[in-house]
């Protein structure tokens, strides 16, 4: 898939606010600092669409940007950033809980993990989260330039070994990417183009 447009249509932090179109939507999320904001203009061909920044945890709203005219990228908050005070984990919680549970538009998350360091706890129990909520979901390891191709091997090796030796029957589809690199970048969005066409043909009639 090409994208060709890429646009900001909404910041809130209620998922009732949510825009109101019957687009499928595919959330971005996982832990401060791992990328996330890089990632999204990687798979946007955008220097500056989402945000980044040195500082970690940046992202504290739901975003929204249609791509294409057909479909919805969402940019969540990062989750487990020690500096963020107890009360903003809260609110952060609160809403990114709601947006998962809530909203029907919600095609499929894509859990960011840094493919630098070995599995954790926080990224696990999150996956176990939308598992059990029945929330498809893929991993993308971010930050491949970083580390050798074996190193790579090895820690999808690990995730997998984990994820199986828990809840799961099979390994989540997975990519990885870097955005320094445009490594994987049509890897993910074909995905995500294979789901949409999947959509589109279903609807009777069409809703594009």
């Amino acid at each position: 898939m090409k994208i060709n447009t890429a646009e900001f249509v909404i910041s809130n932090s209620d998922p009732h606010k949510c825009p109101n179109e019957p687009l499928p939507e595919y959330a971005f999320i996982g832990r401060s600092n791992v990328g996330k904001s890089s990632l999204i203009n990687m798979l946007t061909n955008s220097k500056n669409l989402a945000k980044t920044s040195s500082r970690p945890g940046k992202t504290q709203l739901i975003n929204h940007f249609k791509i294409n005219s057909n479909w919805f990228l969402v940019d969540l908050p990062g989750y487990g950033y020690a500096k963020v005070s107890k009360k903003t984990k809260g609110v952060f919680q609160k809403f990114i809980t709601e947006y998962f549970e809530k909203r029907p538009q919600l095609v499929c998350a894509f859990v960011l993990v840094d493919v630098r360091h070995e599995p954790q706890k926080i990224d696990l129990e999150f996956m176990e989260y939308l598992g059990e909520s029945e929330i498809p979901f893929c991993i993308i390891f971010t930050k491949a330039d970083k580390v050798g191709k074996q190193k790579v091997f090895q820690l999808v090796a690990e995730y997998k070994k984990q994820l199986l030796a828990g809840v799961w029957e099979e390994m989540p589809p997975y990519f990885v990417t870097s955005s320094e690199h445009k490594v994987g970048k049509d890897e993910v969005l074909d995905y995500i183009d294979e789901i949409n066409q999947s959509i589109f043909k279903s609807q009777n009639p069409p809703l594009l």
